[in-house]
């Protein structure tokens, strides 16, 4: 009964999606009128961290079985690129940035937090399945 259940990659990104609209938008209103703007990056980094941890323990908890990899490798495609193409779209419409202002984010030589949000949206998949592999 193990399947890669693509429709459970699915939903568990759009409810980060909806999690990671609502924390830019908290980000850029409430916290930017308070704080840096790189203070700001870092904060629509951390917060949505554990809830991506918690949603690949429970993607790896209801894709545990033989094709465990393939359900993670799928997640860990998937996610990150999607995020990436959502948080572009996010900016494009509210703030009108262009290509060039996205890409500035993932500037880690000048210390820019994104990429590390992007890391652990490929890792995280595999991570946990790999650990509910070996528990079962």
């Amino acid at each position: 009964s193990a399947m890669i259940r693509p429709g459970l990659t699915l939903a568990l990104w759009l409810a980060f999606a909806i999690l990671l609209i609502a924390n830019n938008a908290i980000g850029d209103t409430w916290i930017a009128a308070n704080l840096s703007a790189r203070t700001v990056e870092w904060f629509k980094v951390l917060v949505p961290l554990p809830y991506v941890v918690l949603l690949a323990a429970i993607h790896a908890r209801r894709t545990r079985g033989p094709r465990w990899r393939d359900a993670a490798l799928l997640a860990s495609l998937l996610w990150p690129t999607s995020t990436a193409i959502l948080d572009f779209l996010y900016e494009r419409v509210t703030f009108g940035n262009d290509t060039e202002a996205f890409l500035g984010r993932l500037d880690v030589q000048w210390g820019a937090p994104y990429p590390l949000l992007l890391v652990v949206l490929f890792a995280a998949p595999l991570a946990a399945g790999k650990i509910a592999a070996r528990r079962s």
